[in-house]
């Protein structure tokens, strides 16, 4: 009898308490509901579905040939393209170190640079021609005639760009910022004056880059010219800029291989050392940007693809 009266206590209270628990209102709906993003398929995406015609683009090139003081690294070449083109010139430096106007064809070097001239899909081709250092006299192997294979030399040169369908544009060479009583010296004034000479023979635009940064390294002086060289001058280089004067090459350490930092990363080298020829960063600069204002104002063509 007690068990019946304790089950049906059970069962009274059961619904009792649970009418006692509060009852869960529904949360109220937001006054502007978010609406979910729409996603397009690739078949119904208008920015797929609707592209507008694409309009093809035209492209130049340009090609640096020379010797060392035009290859990346010691030259100014690496800086002329990596700062002076537009993202719509192509720009190729196939400068080599310590190649004259003979070697640089005997080796084959210029096939290839007249490879990168054929025209292809670019709408023009131009080709930077800077010689003069190695043809001077005591380069064993490279030396060339000033008076006869020089000159011979470049009108070859600008012929082979032509007939690929290049434009050939002629640059004399780079200073060698040698002072003496506080002067720069004028060693390659004879080889810039027939570079000049074949260019005014052959209708080719000229840069005249050896009486521009004659000018501009004469005007920093020897020792702020000091600044453009592939590194640092040892100190007595310094103290002879001082007096207005550069030491003699054979005064000055002779240049050093670089080593890779990382045995597993790049393993390329090449050799740096103080001179008054070869040029860093600090002087790569300097110069690309004469030779950039010197190609516009020989070729106004380029005026829109090259930049100050």
């Amino acid at each position: 009898m007690m068990r019946q009266i304790l089950a049906a206590a059970v069962l009274f209270a059961v619904p009792a308490l649970a009418q006692s628990q509060p009852v869960a209102q529904p949360a109220p709906e937001p006054a502007n509901p978010v609406a979910e993003p729409t996603t397009l398929s690739p078949v119904t995406d208008p920015s797929i579905t609707e592209r507008p015609p694409v309009k093809p683009i035209k492209m130049k090139k340009i090609v640096l040939v020379g010797d060392s003081t035009t290859q990346p690294n010691s030259g100014w070449g690496g800086s002329f393209c990596a700062l002076h083109v537009n993202m719509a010139t192509a720009c190729v430096n196939l400068g080599r170190g310590g190649r004259s106007t003979y070697s640089y064809r005997a080796e084959g070097a210029w096939d290839f640079a007249l490879h990168e001239m054929e025209k292809g899909p670019y709408s023009e081709t131009y080709v930077l021609i800077q010689f003069g250092h190695n043809d001077m006299p005591g380069k064993a192997g490279r030396s060339t005639n000033l008076e006869t294979e020089f000159p011979a030399n470049l009108r070859q040169y600008v012929l082979d760009a032509r007939k690929v369908g290049a434009v050939p544009v002629l640059l004399t060479p780079l200073t060698i910022r040698s002072f003496s009583n506080g002067r720069l010296n004028h060693g390659l004034d004879p080889w810039a004056e027939k570079v000049r000479a074949v260019a005014k023979e052959m209708n080719v635009p000229l840069v005249d880059l050896y009486a521009r940064s004659h000018a501009a390294v004469q005007g920093l002086g020897p020792v702020e010219s000091l600044r453009l060289a592939e590194v640092a001058p040892p100190e007595d280089v310094h103290e002879a800029a001082k007096a207005g004067n550069s030491l003699p090459s054979s005064r000055i350490a002779k240049p050093v291989a670089s080593k890779p930092i990382d045995p597993t990363g790049p393993q390329g080298s090449f050799s740096y050392g103080f001179d008054y020829t070869h040029v860093g960063r600090t002087g790569a600069d300097y110069f690309s940007a004469i030779v950039a204002d010197g190609l516009v104002r020989a070729v106004p063509a380029l005026s829109r693809d090259i930049l100050p």
